[in-house]
């Protein structure tokens, strides 16, 4: 029988997913994991106003969400003190980097990146013909002059730089990052992805500017605010640059009950506290179990902690196969460079004792 042919681009991409969730994971193994430490989640949760805003909203979901995510918006102005119009609301910065490509970056034209930086960027860029240049990480961080360089020599459409870093939790200071947005040309698009930016230590941040038109600071509700599930993010800008959006979001994409659970999270600033502390403590928790077992922790801003093995990429795989076989789930970052690492997100005591109890089990089936 014959079938409708795909666009010439669609059928020249693979099929694929950027990442293999844990739950694909447990299919395959048959059983589940006892610590889920690898997807970067909060597993501190929602404030409980948050949960209380999200359970009302159930009830009203025989309603559509606002397409204009007024409300959501108004809040984050509001805190941010920023204009409204200088805020979109998409599913997660997963669905407004795609977005971002879409409308920047034509077919052909360059997409800079750091070589082993955050995969879902790639996986846009090359769905809408992006040409993704890469620049490799220097010392475990992203290297801001590499990437100017690399947007100016390629007169990039679009260039991306996520601060904190992921996979590395890395960061660069305020001032530094200030200094690589105006090394890049201004009709190259920065992508400023901060979605780590909650867990960062004071100055890491670039004050807010919405004038820049070639600026976008992307930020998400499902980090620090414990709500990854329920796909909500927004981007800043310059009101042209955000009114750009218009064009091709998806306008009831971000479910009402997201809306009123991030306009309830923006209302509790203790929980968030709470949060960050405890984060924080759990940091330290796998910094120690890391050390303890010989392995090197690397400075973290963000909610997990990358641990280097002191070995080569093939170990570092080796381990985490030994740890899943313990029924713990953990990541590795997979580029050259990067790839004799591990990478271990925060977990509540009970899932770092597990880890703790694991750990020296895995080293000792590699020895």
């Amino acid at each position: 029988m014959s079938r409708p042919d795909l666009a010439p681009l669609a059928a020249a991409l693979p099929e694929s997913v950027p990442f293999t969730g844990p739950e694909a994971l447990e299919r395959r193994r048959g059983r589940p994991f006892l610590a889920r430490l690898g997807a970067n989640e909060n597993p501190f949760g929602a404030a409980p106003s948050a949960l209380a805003a999200m359970a009302d909203a159930v009830a009203e979901s025989w309603k559509y969400g606002d397409p204009e995510n007024y409300d959501l918006r108004q809040a984050l102005a509001r805190q941010l003190g920023i204009a409204s119009d200088a805020i979109v609301i998409g599913e997660g910065i997963d669905g407004l980097l795609g977005l971002a490509i879409r409308l920047y970056a034509p077919p052909g034209s360059a997409v800079v990146t750091s070589l082993g930086g955050y995969p879902t960027l790639n996986y846009h860029a090359t769905g809408f013909g992006a040409r993704i240049v890469s620049v490799p990480y220097r010392d475990h961080a992203e290297d801001l002059a590499g990437l100017a360089a690399m947007a100016r020599r390629e007169s990039a459409a679009v260039v991306y730089l996520a601060n904190p870093d992921n996979p590395m939790g890395s960061w660069h200071s305020a001032a530094a990052v200030a200094e690589f947005i105006d090394a890049v040309p201004e009709q190259t698009l920065i992508l400023l992805d901060e979605a780590y930016g909650e867990f960062a230590p004071p100055g890491t941040l670039p004050p807010l500017d919405t004038d820049r038109p070639n600026l976008l600071r992307l930020r998400t509700f499902s980090k620090a605010h414990g709500m990854a599930g329920l796909r909500c993010g927004y981007a800043l800008g310059e009101s042209q640059t955000i009114r750009a959006f218009e064009r091709v979001r998806n306008h009831f994409g971000v479910n009402a009950v997201a809306q009123a659970g991030a306009v309830a999270a923006l209302a509790a600033p203790e929980h968030l506290a709470d949060v960050l502390a405890r984060t924080a403590t759990a940091r330290t928790r796998i910094a120690d179990i890391a050390t303890a077992n010989g392995l090197v922790p690397l400075p973290s801003a963000t909610n997990f902690v990358t641990i280097d093995t002191g070995r080569d990429a093939a170990y570092a795989a080796a381990l985490l196969a030994a740890l899943s076989d313990e029924a713990i789930f953990i990541r590795k970052p997979m580029a050259p460079g990067l790839d004799h690492c591990i990478r271990i997100s925060v977990g509540s005591p009970a899932a770092l004792d597990l880890l703790a109890e694991a750990l020296p089990r895995a080293l000792s089936a590699l020895a």
